[in-house]
Protein backbone atom coordinates (compact mmCIF):
# COMPACT_ATOMS: atom_id res chain seq x y z
CA UNK A 1 0.00 0.00 0.00
CA UNK A 2 1.10 3.53 -0.56
CA UNK A 3 1.66 5.93 2.05
CA UNK A 4 0.38 8.95 3.21
CA UNK A 5 3.52 11.14 2.07
CA UNK A 6 2.99 14.80 0.84
CA UNK A 7 5.22 17.22 -0.87
CA UNK A 8 9.00 16.23 -1.53
CA UNK A 9 8.98 12.88 0.17
CA UNK A 10 5.75 11.98 -2.07
CA UNK A 11 7.36 12.90 -5.29
CA UNK A 12 10.77 11.01 -4.24
CA UNK A 13 8.42 7.92 -3.30
CA UNK A 14 6.73 7.74 -6.61
CA UNK A 15 9.91 8.45 -8.37
CA UNK A 16 10.75 4.66 -6.34
CA UNK A 17 7.53 3.42 -7.50
CA UNK A 18 8.14 4.13 -11.00
CA UNK A 19 11.84 2.48 -11.11
CA UNK A 20 9.97 -0.73 -9.16
CA UNK A 21 7.60 -0.46 -11.96
CA UNK A 22 10.25 -0.35 -14.94
CA UNK A 23 12.58 -2.81 -13.27
CA UNK A 24 9.25 -5.54 -12.92
CA UNK A 25 8.46 -5.03 -16.54
CA UNK A 26 12.17 -5.67 -18.07
CA UNK A 27 12.60 -8.52 -16.09
CA UNK A 28 9.20 -10.37 -16.43
CA UNK A 29 7.65 -9.06 -19.87
CA UNK A 30 9.51 -9.84 -22.74
CA UNK A 31 7.65 -7.53 -25.31
CA UNK A 32 8.71 -3.99 -22.89
CA UNK A 33 12.44 -5.79 -22.75
CA UNK A 34 12.47 -6.46 -27.08
CA UNK A 35 10.83 -2.20 -27.56
CA UNK A 36 13.55 -1.50 -24.70
CA UNK A 37 16.58 -3.40 -27.27
CA UNK A 38 14.67 -0.98 -30.07
CA UNK A 39 14.96 2.10 -28.06
CA UNK A 40 18.46 1.97 -27.33
CA UNK A 41 18.74 1.48 -31.29
CA UNK A 42 16.01 3.76 -32.20
CA UNK A 43 17.12 7.16 -29.80
CA UNK A 44 20.95 7.69 -30.30
CA UNK A 45 19.74 7.25 -33.80
CA UNK A 46 17.58 9.81 -33.99
CA UNK A 47 19.61 12.25 -32.69
CA UNK A 48 22.33 11.11 -35.03
CA UNK A 49 20.19 11.67 -37.67
CA UNK A 50 20.19 15.05 -39.65
CA UNK A 51 16.57 15.95 -39.12
CA UNK A 52 14.80 19.16 -38.23
CA UNK A 53 14.08 19.18 -34.32
CA UNK A 54 10.14 18.72 -34.88
CA UNK A 55 11.03 15.82 -36.66
CA UNK A 56 13.85 14.73 -34.32
CA UNK A 57 10.46 15.28 -31.19
CA UNK A 58 8.53 13.18 -33.20
CA UNK A 59 10.63 10.31 -33.66
CA UNK A 60 11.57 10.20 -29.84
CA UNK A 61 8.32 11.13 -28.93
CA UNK A 62 6.93 7.81 -30.87
CA UNK A 63 9.20 5.52 -29.44
CA UNK A 64 8.73 6.61 -25.78
CA UNK A 65 5.10 6.48 -26.97
CA UNK A 66 5.81 2.58 -27.57
CA UNK A 67 7.14 2.08 -24.37
CA UNK A 68 4.50 3.93 -22.40
CA UNK A 69 1.51 1.97 -24.37
CA UNK A 70 3.51 -1.74 -23.42
CA UNK A 71 3.58 -0.34 -19.71
CA UNK A 72 -0.08 0.24 -19.86
CA UNK A 73 -0.78 -3.14 -21.52
CA UNK A 74 1.05 -5.11 -19.43
CA UNK A 75 -0.54 -3.39 -16.09
CA UNK A 76 -3.52 -4.62 -17.42
CA UNK A 77 -2.66 -7.97 -18.30
CA UNK A 78 -1.21 -8.35 -14.58
CA UNK A 79 -4.66 -7.39 -13.01
CA UNK A 80 -6.26 -9.64 -15.59
CA UNK A 81 -4.40 -12.21 -14.57
CA UNK A 82 -4.61 -11.32 -10.93
CA UNK A 83 -8.27 -11.65 -10.63
CA UNK A 84 -8.45 -15.18 -12.37
CA UNK A 85 -7.17 -18.17 -14.86
CA UNK A 86 -10.19 -19.10 -15.69
CA UNK A 87 -11.38 -17.78 -19.27
CA UNK A 88 -13.53 -15.07 -19.29
CA UNK A 89 -14.83 -12.80 -22.16
CA UNK A 90 -14.22 -10.03 -20.52
CA UNK A 91 -10.45 -10.27 -19.84
CA UNK A 92 -9.73 -11.43 -22.64
CA UNK A 93 -11.38 -8.61 -24.67
CA UNK A 94 -9.39 -6.23 -22.38
CA UNK A 95 -5.99 -8.10 -23.36
CA UNK A 96 -6.90 -7.79 -26.55
CA UNK A 97 -7.60 -4.24 -26.35
CA UNK A 98 -4.23 -3.46 -24.12
CA UNK A 99 -2.42 -5.46 -27.24
CA UNK A 100 -4.29 -3.48 -30.07
CA UNK A 101 -3.10 -0.21 -28.38
CA UNK A 102 0.47 -1.29 -28.28
CA UNK A 103 -0.08 -2.40 -31.97
CA UNK A 104 -0.95 1.09 -32.74
CA UNK A 105 1.39 2.93 -30.77
CA UNK A 106 4.19 0.67 -33.09
CA UNK A 107 2.03 1.06 -36.61
CA UNK A 108 2.40 4.56 -35.71
CA UNK A 109 6.04 4.88 -34.44
CA UNK A 110 6.74 2.86 -37.98
CA UNK A 111 4.83 5.35 -40.22
CA UNK A 112 6.67 8.51 -38.36
CA UNK A 113 9.77 7.08 -38.93
CA UNK A 114 9.62 5.99 -42.44
CA UNK A 115 7.60 9.27 -43.60
CA UNK A 116 10.89 11.13 -41.94
CA UNK A 117 13.43 9.05 -43.23
CA UNK A 118 11.86 7.87 -46.70
CA UNK A 119 9.11 10.51 -47.92
CA UNK A 120 10.22 13.64 -49.69
CA UNK A 121 8.54 16.80 -48.40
Amino acid sequence: MKGKAKGVQRIVNAAVYSVQGARAAFRHEEAFRQEVYLALIMLPAAFLLNVDQIERILMVGSVILVLIVELLNSGIEAVVDRVGTEYNELAGRAKDLGSAAVFLSLLLTGYIWASILFLPF
